[in-house]
Formats: C-alpha cells, sequence, structure tokens
C-alpha cells in the first residue's frame, strides 16, 4: 500500500495519549507533534501507546534496560574534558560527552535496545528501521541478533553508496537491507519506505523509529530513551567540577535524537544555554538541511513539525555531507523549543563541518562522525562568548569511521 510523503490530515487522532513536558495536549509539544497516520495504523499506535505506558510503570522492564545498557552497550559513557582543544580555543573548558564509545559507535544503540525491548513485550515477530547515515541501522540490527528477531533496514540509495562500511556491518548482523531508489534517495526515501512496510504488515511488524520524530508517541519515547545521556552528563559534570550544570550544552539536529537526549535534564534549568546545531550544506543560500532555520510548520512523517518545503508546499531535497542530517524534517519537540527560544539554532555548512572533524582530531585524538562534527563547528564562537570559567559541553555523538571515506575524498579535494 503506496503511503504519502506527507500525511496530512485535517483531524488530528484525540486519544494521543499521556502528555509530555513542554506540551499543552496530550501527545503536543505546543503547536507541534501529534500522530497523523492512515486509519489502518491507528489501533498500531493505539497498542502501542498502552504498551509504552505500561513500561514505564515497569521496574522490571527498566531493570532489563539499564543491565543491558551497562553490560552489552557500555554504559556510563565518560564525559572527557578537552584540555587541547580548550587550550587552542581560548575561553570556556569544552567537554565531550562520549557516546562514540557506545557499542556500535554512536547514541544510537540506546533507543534500539529499548525499542526491541518494547517489541518483544508485545509479541512481534519482525522489526523494521529507516537508517540515513546508518548508525541506527546497525543498532537495530545489533538488538535483533541480540535477541534473535527478524529485522529489515531501509536505506537511501545515495547513503548505501556513501555508508558502504555500514550496510555490510547490517548484512553481517543478519538484518536484510532494502534500498530505497525514489525522490532523494536518502533518509527521506528510506523513511516513506518503513512507513509503506509498516502499513502493509501491521499485526506482526514493530517500527523501531531511529529519531525524535514521528507520530505520537514516538517523539516521547525516543527522548525517554536517550535522556540517559543527559542524566549521566548532569552527575559526571557535578562529580568533576562541583557544579550543578554546565553553562550550555551543543548538540547537532538532524531529527535530533541525540540532542534531545542530552537536553532532556537541562530543560528547566534556565541558566543552561541549549543549542542546536543543523546543517547548513552548501549554505542557506543554497542546498542545505536547515529545517528550523528555513522550513515551515507540516505534516510530515506521521507529525505535525517545521518542513523545508518549496513555494508549492511539496518537500524540498535536503542536502548534506552528513547522510544522518541530510533530512528535511525535524522532531515536533525541536519545533517547539526552537519557536518558543528555549533552543538556539545555529548552522554549520559542509566545509565548516570538515574543518570540525579536523579540529577535534588534531587536538585530541578523537575523530568524529561527520553529523557530530557540525556540533564541533560551533564550539570556536561558543567557548570565546561564554569565555574563561564556564562550562561547554558537547555530545560527541557517533565516530567517524563510518565517514572516512566521504572525509578522505574531501581532504584529498583540499590537498590538490
Amino acid at each position: 500500500m503506496a503511503l504519502p510523503a506527507t500525511l496530512r490530515t485535517q483531524n488530528p487522532d484525540p486519544k494521543d495519549g499521556a502528555g509530555q513536558p513542554g506540551t499543552e495536549k496530550p501527545g503536543r509539544f505546543g503547536d507541534f507533534g501529534g500522530a497523523f497516520v492512515p486509519e489502518i495504523l491507528h489501533p498500531v499506535l493505539e497498542d502501542l501507546k498502552a504498551a509504552w505506558a505500561e513500561a514505564q510503570t515497569d521496574d522490571a522492564y527498566w531493570a532489563e534496560y539499564r543491565r543491558l545498557l551497562k553490560d552489552y552497550v557500555g554504559r556510563p559513557t565518560p564525559l572527557t574534558r578537552l584540555d587541547r582543544l580548550t587550550e587552542r580555543l581560548g575561553g570556556a573548558t569544552v567537554w565531550a560527552k562520549r557516546e562514540d564509545l557506545c557499542h556500535t559507535g554512536a547514541h544510537k544503540i540506546n533507543n534500539a535496545v529499548g525499542q526491541v525491548l518494547l517489541a518483544r513485550r508485545m509479541g512481534k515477530a519482525r522489526i523494521i528501521a529507516e537508517t540515513g547515515a546508518g548508525q541506527h541501522g546497525v543498532a537495530t540490527a545489533t538488538a535483533c541478533a541480540l535477541f534473535g528477531v527478524e529485522c529489515v533496514v531501509y536505506m537511501g540509495a545515495e547513503d548505501v553508496e556513501r555508508q558502504h562500511l555500514n550496510v555490510q556491518r547490517m548484512r553481517l548482523l543478519g538484518a536484510t537491507v532494502r534500498t530505497a531508489t525514489s525522490g532523494s534517495r536518502t533518509l527521506k526515501d528510506a523513511t516513506n519506505e518503513a512507513f509503506r512496510d509498516w502499513v502493509s504488515n501491521p499485526e506482526d511488524t514493530y517500527y523501531i523509529i531511529g529519531s525524535a520524530i514521528g507520530p505520537h508517541p514516538y517523539p516521547a519515547m525516543v527522548r525517554e530513551l536517550h535522556r540517559v545521556i543527559g542524566d549521566e552528563t548532569r552527575r559526571q559534570l557535578a562529580d568533576a567540577t562541583s557544579r550543578e550544570t554546565p553553562d550550555a550544552v551543543v548538540a547537532c539536529v538532524g531529527g535530533g535524537s541525540n540532542a534531545i537526549g542530552i537536553w532532556a535534564p537541562f530543560l528547566e534549568d534556565e541558566g543552561v544555554r541549549l543549542i542546536g546545531v543543523e546543517a547548513a550544506g552548501e549554505g542557506l543560500g543554497g542546498r542545505h538541511a536547515a529545517t528550523l532555520s528555513r522550513g515551515e510548520p507540516a505534516v510530515f512523517h506521521g507529525t505535525r513539525t517545521m518542513l523545508l518545503q518549496d513555494a508549492d508546499g511539496q518537500v524540498e531535497i535536503a542536502h548534506s555531507v552528513s547522510a544522518g542530517l541530510d533530512y528535511p524534517g525535524v522532531g515536533p519537540q525541536h519545533a517547539h523549543l526552537a519557536a518558543t527560544g528555549r533552543v538556539e539554532v545555529r548552522t554549520a555548512t559542509d566545509r565548516e563541518a570538515m574543518a570540525g572533524v579536523q579540529l577535534l582530531s588534531e587536538t585530541e585524538g578523537i575523530i568524529p562522525a561527520l553529523e557530530t562534527a557540525h556540533a564541533v563547528a560551533a564550539l570556536p564562537a561558543l567557548a570565546e562568548e561564554l569565555g574563561e570559567g564556564a562550562d561547554l559541553v558537547f555530545n560527541c555523538s557517533g565516530r567517524g569511521d563510518k565517514d572516512m571515506a566521504t572525509i578522505s575524498e574531501w581532504l584529498d579535494r583540499d590537498a590538490d
């Protein structure tokens, strides 16, 4: 059954479930959020909301989740003070939350483990997922291999080419990788294909959405499964500095899972600046993926959020050197936080992100993922703004192994 890229409806589901922080209505974040899906998926979402509500109050679920995070994922990840980078930049002390040290190489495994546990509680025999940079696909395939569950991952044809290593990892883990060849052949189109599969197989299939996007309850569920990043950061910084909170927390924002995970425990701390860095691609006057900076409200992939659109309201093709940020939408809670001014939105171009890769690699021996490099690109200006004595944390959301082919092309091009 075909599913449009934008799921538009005049009547949002009035039974969105329990309200979430920052919402005025159940399942909403201000003017954003909700569940806009075909009728066939309404009972599926109702079952998911009920299962998630039950799991949230089940000590056994969280005990198993925490055990896996500790014994399998490798949590807690370190909060590392970056002395050489701090010296290079001057100003604030820079700290990295090292999600790149998680099993599989990125934060995505937190969410994948939590949702596979939920799918097993619901008796689902088959897992599907979408992926851009491949890290969510690898994380989902990993969790499915751990529990012996069938796994199908959808990935855009362009991303299959530039993230070939992760494709091979998914296949080695036993997952089936299906290529999306329509549209821009990137994350948006992989998500479209995953939704089509879900609509066609609602009874036995569980869809693990990889970011804080999609219909309620996904955005809040993904946030809660990733807030361990921010909870650990808060404790670790207090242990290291005796300060309760940092001055600023920076993260890249595409769909927004790594950002909402590290920000969640700090949302009510008005003295903590939260800075999200979007992909400006070739520049905001050209091809980019800066949805919060240049998007407009619309319903997309089951939720009302900000979306890159042309003059006719059609989805614009997003561009970023980073496959994980190459998405024309954004999580609805991010849309709300940006609209209310709680989050400051900045951008980094492809070239600035590459400079971020080199900066962190040369000063600290940490090669970041291209997604993470967008956050790194914002550090020099922020460190200067905050000044000496301030603490600046950024989410090192993934490592750069998967991006070495793309990084090498850029380095070779610049050397010519």
